[in-house]
């Protein structure tokens, strides 16, 4: 019993990291219908900047990961700016293959100034293990600070989208953007600080997800982005809560099927689950049917 409650709790930890991801693929796609698929490169590029702040720097862990969002931050925004707002009218393919192009770039600049041997993390959770039952249950500081972190962070933004002049604004620009540009709201604007906010949260995921998995590659953040992804769709992209829940969810899933099942086939139930919920509700768990004009 211990055990599954052990393995639970580190799926809803590691569903946490994805939840965090996810929130920014799902925020880019509600507000600007684009799926940025360099977003899980921009998790290792904050994971990096965390790393070369701690380790080379010689800075405090709260100031490494001030360093690591400020820098993703800016980074988002040059990548909306320099890559994704010349394609705000093209077609989709166009946008995927933008995207992509970009994540390998990000790759690759990784891999020449890093090198392709992994670096040793260090934890950024200066929180120790918790243990119940004389010892039986064992929680590690890592869980419990991601798990918090998570919710805090979901809860702060709702509260932001539903409760600021900005994320009334965003609100308006996923709603019609012609409508919401007569009504004052600057779109390029809104839009490139949804790519900011996505991008600083990938930050954070990226200090949880190895801080809990202490190694750090150029690909890092290829798999966990979209497995994020997977945590949008599921719950349903453009919702907030559903990347939360999808999140939760899928860490829950992937962490239950390697326990139990089998570490190699975990990823492929992972997905396979996704088509069958797709099957069954196309929009996802909280996603919105969305009625176009003809």
């Amino acid at each position: 019993m211990m055990s599954f409650v052990s393995y639970f709790l580190s799926g809803v930890s590691l569903g946490s990291v994805y939840a965090i991801i996810a929130l920014g693929y799902t925020m880019v796609y509600g507000i600007a219908k684009m799926l940025n698929f360099a977003h899980g490169d921009i998790l290792m590029v904050g994971a990096y900047v965390a790393f070369l702040g701690l380790n080379s720097l010689g800075l405090p862990i709260p100031l490494a990961t001030l360093l690591a969002m400020v820098t993703c931050t800016l980074l988002g925004i040059i990548i909306e700016r320099a890559a994704y707002k010349p394609l705000r009218q093209a077609n989709s393919l166009s946008v995927l293959i933008t995207a992509i192009g970009v994540s390998y770039l990000l790759q690759n600049l990784a891999l020449l100034l890093f090198g392709a041997n992994p670096k040793s993390f260090s934890s950024f959770v200066p929180v120790g293990a918790v243990r119940f039952a004389d010892g039986a249950l064992t929680i590690s500081g890592e869980t419990l600070v991601t798990i918090a972190a998570c919710v805090i962070i979901v809860a702060g933004l709702i509260h932001f989208i539903n409760h600021t002049k900005a994320g009334q604004a965003m609100l308006a620009v996923s709603e019609d953007k012609g409508a919401a540009t007569l009504m004052g709201v600057d779109v390029n604007r809104t839009i490139a600080l949804t790519f900011a906010i996505g991008s600083a949260l990938a930050s954070i995921g990226g200090i949880l997800l190895c801080s809990a998995y202490p190694t750090l590659t150029p690909t890092t953040g290829a798999m966990p982005g979209i497995k994020a992804f997977v945590a949008a769709v599921l719950g349903g992209i453009g919702s907030i809560p559903g990347a939360f829940i999808g999140g939760i969810l899928l860490g829950i899933l992937e962490n239950l099927s390697k326990a139990y099942i089998s570490s190699k086939l975990s990823d492929a139930i992972v997905f396979s689950v996704l088509i069958i919920v797709l099957l069954v509700r196309p929009t996802g768990i909280l996603g919105k049917k969305i009625m176009e004009k003809v």
